[in-house]
């Protein structure tokens, strides 16, 4: 089981405040650090001092890490340009020396597009749009040097493109792809993900989500083994109930939800709800939402007492 930090800066945090938790995360033997890719607060926090941009933050940690894996859980379609991302992931790819993977999605979070001015299209002209930009970021990624890529979609065209840079990873870092949807998400996983991951989701759900991404891989006659699947929960381990509420009061959560909706209590539940969560969806990688940054004492808990336990 690949254990993976998984932080939320537009809740509050400063480029230091990620760095500190990436070079914990470092430290303490854990495989990855990921970060959202929002520009918005979300629920009843400040958010202050404002968001912090995720490839600016990755390009940053890229040269102050040497060992973890680096990406986002996931970057929004909606933001940039995809000849721009597929440039930016390419370079943060080498200034990590090949250490990046793209968790990319459609985008959703409403008024965080009202608030900057983003557009958010319909759903249907949302997926129309992330299926291309995937078509295009893996197409760019992927073009051997010295010849060009061209495309002809609906929304993006390009014409003799030289595609470069190249990423350190060929033919491109990891994508990682997730959602709920039914049909157009588990088509465009089986056609263009190293992973998929379920963020929040009870195993039968997950479970559910995961066969018809299966299924989906089986129809284009992609081995479904190929594609690595993968959780997100939230964090709040403690040694004793007194330590759990603490963490629990300090992201605005009660023990009992926290209990029945992520991954909270002593490190031998946890282990025991890993283990049972892992037994019913073949997860093999989770990524732990940690919302509280200055604790870096909750990740050395797990790195000490429940990585070990879960081989």
């Amino acid at each position: 089981m690949d254990l993976r930090i998984f932080t939320e800066p537009q809740q509050g945090a400063t480029y230091d405040d990620l760095l500190r938790v990436a070079k914990a995360t470092e430290d303490a033997g854990f495989d990855a650090f990921f970060r959202s890719d929002h520009y918005l607060k979300m629920g009843g926090v400040s958010g202050l001092p404002g968001p912090t941009d995720a490839w600016i933050t990755l390009a940053g940690l890229a040269r102050e890490t040497s060992r973890i894996r680096l990406g986002t859980l996931v970057t929004a379609a909606t933001f940039r340009h995809p000849s721009v991302l597929a440039i930016s992931v390419a370079q943060v790819d080498q200034m990590s020396g090949g250490r990046i993977e793209f968790g990319f999605g459609a985008g959703w979070f409403e008024d965080e597009h009202t608030a900057y001015g983003i557009p958010l299209p319909d759903v249907p002209e949302r997926f129309d749009r992330y299926s291309e930009q995937l078509e295009v970021i893996t197409g760019l990624w992927k073009t051997v040097e010295g010849e060009s890529f061209n495309y002809l979609g609906k929304h993006y065209t390009l014409v003799d493109s030289p595609a470069l840079p190249k990423p350190v990873q060929r033919p491109g870092p990891p994508v990682i792809i997730g959602g709920m949807g039914k049909k157009r998400t588990p088509e465009l996983a089986a056609r263009f993900a190293h992973e998929f991951n379920l963020p929040f989701t009870d195993p039968a759900t997950a479970t559910a989500q995961f066969e018809r991404v299966d299924a989906a891989a089986r129809q284009i006659g992609r081995d479904p083994g190929d594609i690595t699947r993968s959780a997100a929960q939230v964090l709040c381990v403690g040694r004793d109930e007194a330590e759990i509420a603490r963490r629990a009061a300090a992201i605005g959560r009660e023990v009992g939800e926290l209990r029945t909706n992520g991954l909270a209590g002593t490190p031998a539940e946890l282990v025991d709800k890993i283990g049972r969560y892992r037994e019913a969806t073949g997860i093999t990688r989770l990524y732990l939402q940690v919302l509280d940054l200055p604790d870096l004492d909750h990740l050395e808990l797990v790195a000490t007492e429940v990585a070990p336990q879960l081989g």
